[in-house]
């Protein structure tokens, strides 16, 4: 009993509860949680701190790691949970269910569920093909699409959310239009939780007129009405806790350390000329009509005029990203194939010591064109991007 006592926070607790009200040696101890095979095991752990894990199965690994919590032995939580990410994440992503259940089942299981939720944001599809999405808690589901980094479309992450809260009320059939009031509130009181976490603004509006005008009822009205401002009053001003759209990943576009997509994409538009007049278009889905091949970049090619001259004269359609030290401002500009301007002489400063250059805006030079890039003047910056080549300087 001593060692039980000392070993187990839970079986202290339940022990020290049956020796007050029984004088009975014998105490009877109920963990229906608990098969009789997996407790042998934590039982071989109390007593001798041994736990072989190249003998288990994952899954019993798994049980192991719930019984452990349940008996609120910290020491083989941390250690499990450890064990399972760094070498069973395989197994993991093959049986995220059983996982993913485990571990939202304790908020003790931190790790493991972060680890879980991680795999969701980076590959949902795999995952939401491998489980029953509706069978998601509603902690997990709210974790989830908090995410920036959740790689989703918003208007999937709206129609898996509509569809998580329509289980969680077998009344209602999924057709809206048949709804009365009742059946709005029961299902706005569902999602309560979620709705704050839609980035409806990201949306496009034949998206929000197909898929959210219909559900209008479980928005609030200012933030219906500002919806429907942002996509039909081109001076409609945005909040500035308005979120910005999720960090999606596209293999392919630009390979960059110094640009997100959110702002290849706001550029694109400017190129474009795509919403330029809407002051929501950097709230909009991404995009990305062009993919944008690397010229140079300082930090693995350097930072002399020459390096710039040799990689970059003669090429045509190219943006300059520059980012700047001991700053999270970025600047930068765009040379299109044909430049419209007043003065030829004074739209590009094209000089052996310099690097990329747009005169009374933006030049970056040197004093001699082997010698890193030593001067940066800067005047109303216009940043611009490319077509089908780039550069940036980090």
């Amino acid at each position: 009993m001593n060692i039980l006592c000392y070993r187990s926070p839970y079986l202290r607790r339940v022990l020290a509860s049956n020796r007050r009200n029984n004088d009975n040696v014998l105490v009877h101890i109920k963990l229906p949680n608990i098969s009789p095979e997996i407790f042998q095991i934590i039982l071989k752990y109390i007593y001798g701190g041994i736990l072989l894990l190249n003998e288990q199965d994952t899954s019993d690994i798994l049980k192991i790691l719930a019984a452990a919590d349940e008996l609120c032995l910290q020491e083989l939580i941390n250690y499990l949970q450890e064990y399972l990410i760094e070498n069973k994440s395989e197994w993991i992503m093959q049986n995220f269910e059983l996982a993913h259940r485990i571990s939202f089942q304790s908020d003790n299981l931190s790790e493991i569920q972060q680890y879980c939720t991680n795999l969701m944001a980076k590959s949902p599809e795999k995952i939401f093909n491998s489980f029953d999405f509706i069978s998601l808690p509603e902690k997990s589901l709210i974790k989830l699409i908090k995410r920036d980094d959740l790689q989703m479309k918003e208007i999937e992450v709206w129609e898996h959310v509509l569809k998580w809260g329509l289980s969680q009320n077998s009344t209602l059939i999924q057709d809206p239009d048949t709804w009365n009031d009742d059946d709005f509130v029961a299902m706005k009181n569902t999602l309560q939780h979620c709705l704050p976490l839609i980035r409806f603004f990201s949306l496009s509006s034949k998206e929000f007129l197909q898929k959210v005008d219909p559900y209008k009822k479980l928005l609030k009205p200012q933030l219906y009405k500002d919806l429907l401002n942002s996509y039909m009053n081109p001076d409609s001003i945005p909040d500035d806790n308005i979120s910005l759209p999720r960090n999606i990943h596209i293999d392919g576009v630009i390979d960059s350390i110094i640009v997100n997509l959110n702002i290849v994409s706001v550029i694109s538009r400017w190129i474009d000329k795509v919403d330029v007049n809407c002051k929501f278009s950097h709230l909009r889905e991404f995009y990305l009509p062009y993919k944008f091949k690397l010229l140079i970049r300082g930090s693995r090619d350097g930072f002399t005029a020459k390096k710039f001259h040799t990689l970059c004269d003669n090429k045509p359609i190219t943006v300059t990203f520059i980012k700047i030290k001991s700053a999270e401002e970025i600047i930068g500009g765009y040379n299109p194939l044909t430049c419209n301007v007043k003065d030829i002489n004074y739209a590009m400063a094209n000089h052996p010591r310099n690097g990329p250059s747009f005169n009374h805006d933006l030049a970056i030079g040197s004093l001699v064109e082997n010698e890193d890039f030593s001067e940066l003047v800067t005047n109303n910056i216009s940043i611009y991007v490319i077509v089908k080549f780039y550069s940036e300087a980090n």
